[in-house]
């Protein structure tokens, strides 16, 4: 019994030895990162499903290493890549090995290349190893890409607006800021609203700051808010009763209601319980005239746009590709992408929204054909008066206005 128990704690010693709980850890001598593992409890035999970004042309093979009832256990993995790599060199992954009666309660994995002994890297914590009965959040919004950041106001402004929707919580994988930002994001951290995912992925590969390959060079699509959106997902599968997957300059506003909790039920009244909610988007351009009715003497020194100041969009051209963005119960994706799902459990992953129900509104600085007639929308300022104080007192608490 003395012999068993000094081998189960050198077991756990050496995971524990090995133990890395941050997002992009490299696989040996491959080119492939780990993001996050996690159990996956929706089919008939439990697996654990690895979130990576892989080199697609080196069609590596993989295992999966599990610590164990104080032992380790190989077992083959599978790798599936993304079909949405949009012909970047990498692209994201899903590992996945099938978890085996010798190791029914895995606490930890490596992924490693098969057939390779002592390539062990670091073991990962694996997530999601029991199914609630409740979740902590109703909605959380999964922000995939954080990079060079510094647009202060806008932070803020939309923190704040998703409170007002209803948002209890916002996940940001962040590569980096300005410490005007920092400051903002840690006041929201320490009130428990963000969370902070280190996004190092530039230290390892040349990302691409757009997805179209010819106009913007790299080796992985737009700063890999793919599989940053994947692993959101799965991290928060079992803590959220939804997720948005959406940008910060972006918001999914109610036409006749005013939060997502009064939203959503209506919603799965109207279409089904069993999809995600696309929502139309809509571009409210930073170059049309800006309307100073809800301007803010005390944000002018405050780096970024106020949103309350544009509120003139551009109409949609009809049977044209829209950049949707959806609200999606996480239980039912298997595969996320930026404008929706590649895979869902029911293979009926979206369904789009009436415009007139809602509809994202889309903040961004770009230049629109000067013939364009623009459409006057309203609609933003029905939260001005709420918006407003909430913003000073977030930028005073972060010590960038006077009080």
């Amino acid at each position: 019994d003395l012999l068993f128990l000094l081998l189960i704690i050198c077991a756990f010693l050496y995971c524990l030895h090995l133990l890395k709980d941050g997002p992009l850890v490299k696989v040996g001598h491959l080119n492939t990162y780990v993001i996050g593992s996690y159990l996956e409890h929706r089919f008939g035999e439990k697996q654990i499903k690895t979130i990576a970004i892989v080199l697609r042309r080196e069609q590596a093979t993989f295992s999966c290493v599990m610590c164990c009832d104080g032992t380790t256990v190989r077992l083959p993995a599978e790798c599936s890549i993304h079909d949405d790599h949009f012909n970047f060199e990498y692209g994201t992954a899903t590992i996945m090995c099938t978890i085996k009666s010798t190791c029914l309660t895995p606490t930890h994995v490596a992924i490693t290349a098969s057939g390779v002994s002592g390539s062990l890297t670091s073991f990962q914590p694996i997530r999601n190893r029991d199914v609630p009965t409740t979740f902590p959040y109703e909605f959380t919004i999964c922000i995939s890409v954080m990079y060079d950041y510094k647009s202060v106001l806008n932070l803020v402004q939309s923190m704040e607006m998703f409170r007002l929707l209803g948002a209890q919580r916002v996940v940001i994988y962040k590569t980096n800021c300005d410490s005007h930002t920092q400051k903002v994001l840690d006041y929201y951290e320490k009130k428990g609203f963000v969370e902070i995912i280190p996004w190092t992925i530039k230290k390892h590969i040349k990302v691409s700051r757009g997805w179209n390959i010819n106009k913007s060079p790299g080796q992985l699509q737009y700063y890999g808010q793919i599989p940053a959106l994947n692993d959101c997902v799965y991290r928060y599968m079992y803590q959220s009763r939804y997720v948005a997957l959406h940008d910060l300059d972006e918001l999914i506003l109610p036409l006749k209601l005013k939060s997502w909790t009064e939203l959503l039920p209506e919603l799965k009244i109207k279409y089904s319980s069993n999809v995600g909610f696309e929502f139309e988007n809509n571009q409210f351009p930073f170059t049309a005239k800006a309307h100073a009715d809800y301007e803010q003497d005390k944000w002018k020194n405050i780096q970024g746009v106020n949103i309350l100041n544009y509120i003139d969009r551009v109409p949609n051209l009809p049977n044209t590709f829209n950049n949707y963005k959806i609200i999606v119960n996480p239980r039912l994706v298997l595969k996320a992408t930026v404008h929706g799902l590649l895979e869902s459990v029911n293979r009926s992953p979206t369904v789009r929204v009436n415009n007139s129900i809602a509809r994202m509104y889309h903040f961004k600085n770009f230049t629109y054909p000067p013939n364009t007639k623009l459409v006057r929308d309203y609609h933003l300022w029905d939260y001005a008066n709420y918006l407003i104080p909430a913003v000073s007192k977030v930028l005073q608490a972060s010590g960038l206005i006077e009080a």
